[in-house]
């Protein structure tokens, strides 16, 4: 069975598969791997701080680099300052951004305390201010994510919606769990129906959507356009490829073959060195050696997908905590090595 895929203003999301934003994760580098194996209609960068961005941040303006190869990509903004919010929106545009996402889910302390992501559900007033001056700012599509409410005592996506949807948002994804939930518990897709019976703009699902089944079930089940996945995505292009590849109707792809794994884990690893020292290709970093002083750096910051790259292979434990220690990728290489044997 084929899924259509559905349009975000003017920008066509061909598969009705969007890969979801997440912190220290969706960088450069992950999404062009993403997008290269699964190729999935939509990807999101890493959410951006508006005030970072007022502020000259050059740490957060790296997340806003966009490849040509990864179109359509949305650039995810969170903040709670309208007038700093429709800046920042203006900027993703001029950077080349197809879609601007405002970012209403996120639900860690540093977030909310700022008054930021999944707060402004508690502040519909300031939520919908936020809207309109970004819808204001710009001229590409904009669209939210939000969560089902702050608690369980108030189911207030619905609400929002509609407020959302009048100043002019041209998708919605709910992330069907209660912001106090964090990642506990089961996703309650009973609200993405409920939710679908409210709007017309597109809606998203998302919330353990782990298997091409978890995303027809969403699909079939809710009536929403599309769903995002996210952590099940996490150096498991493979799991996303095989997702994709349901929803187009086609047959599924095999499981990855440990050479696989090792490749897609050490290509991860040189593009992020070149991304995080601003270099065109890891080759260009070896011709010029002077620039791994911070080779380091970028490769601890794999710290958290590395490993997981070879998840359930036998032996797999003790190769996973030379990763974990990993400084360059030659150190990557080295331990992975192993697996070739």
């Amino acid at each position: 069975m084929q899924f259509p895929g559905f349009s975000v203003g003017d920008v066509r999301v061909e598969t009705p598969l969007v890969l979801a934003p997440m912190e220290d994760v969706t960088s450069l580098p992950m999404r062009l791997i993403c997008k290269r194996i699964a190729n999935p209609g939509l990807v999101v960068t890493e959410f951006v701080s508006a005030m970072a961005i007022h502020h000259g941040a050059v740490k957060t303006l790296k997340k806003m680099q966009i490849h040509p190869e990864e179109r359509p990509l949305s650039i995810q903004i969170f903040g709670s300052e309208p007038e700093v919010m429709g800046e920042t929106a203006r900027l993703c545009e001029e950077m080349g951004a197809d879609i601007v996402d405002i970012n209403m889910g996120c639900w860690v302390p540093k977030v909310c305390k700022t008054g930021s992501g999944a707060a402004l559900l508690k502040d519909p007033v300031l939520a919908e201010k936020i809207v309109t001056s970004v819808v204001k700012a710009v001229s590409i599509p904009v669209t939210v994510k939000v969560r089902a409410g702050w608690d369980y005592s108030l189911f207030a996506a619905p609400d929002l919606a509609l407020r959302f949807q009048d100043a002019g948002i041209k998708m919605l994804t709910l992330h069907a769990r209660f912001a106090k939930q964090g990642f506990e518990g089961e996703a309650n897709w009973d609200l993405i129906k409920r939710l679908r019976e409210s709007v017309t703009v597109p809606l998203v699902g998302n919330g353990d959507v782990k298997t091409p089944e978890d995303a027809i079930k969403m699909l079939t089940e809710t009536g929403c356009d599309g769903v995002m996945v996210g952590r099940a995505a996490i150096s498991n292009p493979w799991g996303l490829a095989r997702i994709a590849a349901a929803l187009r109707g086609e047959e599924l792809p095999p499981e990855p073959t440990i050479e696989e794994r090792i490749e897609t884990a050490l290509e991860h690893a040189r593009l992020q060195v070149a991304y995080q020292l601003e270099l065109g290709s890891y080759e260009e970093a070896l011709e010029h050696p002077e620039h791994l002083q911070n080779e380091g750096w970028a490769i601890r910051s794999l710290r958290g997908q590395l490993p997981m790259y070879i998840k359930g292979i036998p032996g797999a434990a003790q190769i996973r905590a030379e990763l974990y220690q990993a400084n360059t990728v030659a150190d990557v290489e080295q331990a992975l090595s192993v697996l070739k044997t």
